[in-house]
């Protein structure tokens, strides 16, 4: 079945400015350039929606084909028994790209999937650790993705770690965090330190904010680079083709990122009437 869909007949003019999500997603399929392979874990319409983007880029600019794992899809998932093949896929090195959240993530790159608290008397319980810690071990290029960005999520030392960020000298290892995208900035990973390192400021945002965010430490320079929003011919792409895929697995979210659209549009021509 082609990927390749026709525009939704409601969907928001693309003259309308980049959205803070249609940024993440823009910036999330610069990230996975030149992948072969990408996973997506289910319940992640934003990731996913990053992925599409950069299949539909790569296409759009002669780039070989990127192949899309999209859990909790139909259209977009070529597996049949879940996990199991993705693990397994992961463990063979058929796997380019993963995206791990968390309830909390620290300055080392680990994450915890568990709860927050002194484990196991954790206060809050979450989903638990499940295969993050094996797909950290072994996918090359692991994006920490979290929308909000929080000294409640963003911590100096997580209470339980899930997924470790690095491993001691001498464990075999193959995959790691590369970098760390949040509603407010994009950081990429120096396993060497450890650490992180501030690559740019989303729009509308400052680094006396994303600091006073940030429960870590983290390197930036004195001036960070602001993230650049999708041109008008991606965001057109964004819109039509990426929006329709993305509603075949998230319906009700592809439906929320066309009514944001939709009202910065709607906030743009006022603007421009009291000009």
């Amino acid at each position: 079945m082609s990927s390749a869909l026709t525009t939704p007949p409601d969907a928001p003019p693309s003259t309308a400015p980049a959205t803070p999500r249609e940024t993440l997603i823009y910036t999330i399929a610069g990230l996975l350039r030149g992948i072969r392979h990408v996973a997506v874990g289910a319940s992640s319409p934003i990731p996913a929606a990053g992925a599409m983007l950069c299949r539909a880029l790569a296409e759009r600019d002669g780039d070989p084909r990127v192949r899309l794992s999209i859990l909790g899809s139909v259209q977009h998932n070529f597996f049949t028994n879940g996990s199991v093949e993705l693990f397994d896929c992961a463990g063979q090195g058929r796997i380019d790209a993963f995206f791990l959240g968390g309830g909390q993530i620290d300055g080392r790159g680990n994450v915890n999937l568990v709860g927050a608290g002194p484990y196991p008397q954790s206060k809050v319980r979450w989903p638990g650790s499940f295969g993050s810690a094996y797909l950290y071990f072994t996918v090359p290029r692991v994006i920490l993705f979290r929308e909000e960005h929080s000294p409640r999520v963003l911590v100096d030392k997580v209470d339980f770690i899930s997924a470790p960020g690095v491993s001691e000298e001498g464990v075999y290892r193959t995959g790691g965090p590369k970098a760390l995208l949040t509603s407010m900035a994009l950081f990429d990973f120096d396993p060497g330190r450890p650490g992180f390192r501030l690559r740019s400021i989303h729009p509308g945002h400052d680094l006396s904010e994303v600091r006073a965010a940030t429960g870590f430490t983290f390197q930036a320079d004195d001036s960070p680079a602001v993230t650049p929003p999708p041109d008008a011919e991606t965001l057109a792409l964004l819109r039509g083709r990426v929006l329709g895929e993305l509603s075949e697995t998230y319906p009700a979210f592809a439906d929320t990122l066309r009514a944001e659209t939709a009202e910065a549009g709607a906030l743009q021509k006022e603007e421009a009437l009291h000009k």
